[in-house]
């Protein structure tokens, strides 16, 4: 399996549970950004939530075919030394707290 493949396949199981998980906190942007920086990504919290909810958005309306696409856009709107991982991990933690709905999109991605 390639490194990218194994990202994926940890970035959907890890978006998984905590689409099962009861969330801990009323406002989940805030949830978002701790998740964030539990991966080495930081920045303004509103601008990464309104990020992370555009690329749900993206998703749903297919201007982003797949989790590669979804991840090349966020990681053009990320600071410039995320790296690719970051940017996979970004969008796990996006669909996991934005968008439960598009979970596939990772899983077929790690397939």
């Amino acid at each position: 399996m390639s490194p990218a493949k194994r990202v994926l396949a940890a970035v959907a199981a890890a978006s998984a549970v905590l689409v099962l998980a009861a969330p801990a906190q009323a406002d989940p942007d805030i949830d978002f950004a701790n998740q964030l920086h539990e991966f080495g990504i930081y920045g303004p919290r509103d601008y990464n939530a309104w990020l992370g909810k555009i690329a749900c958005k993206r998703l749903f309306k297919a201007v982003d075919a797949d989790a590669y696409a979804s991840a090349e856009f966020i990681s053009l709107n990320l600071a410039r030394d995320a790296s690719r991982a970051q940017a996979f991990q970004f969008l796990g933690a996006a669909i996991g707290t934005y968008c439960p709905e598009q979970l596939g999109v990772l899983q077929a991605a790690a397939q």
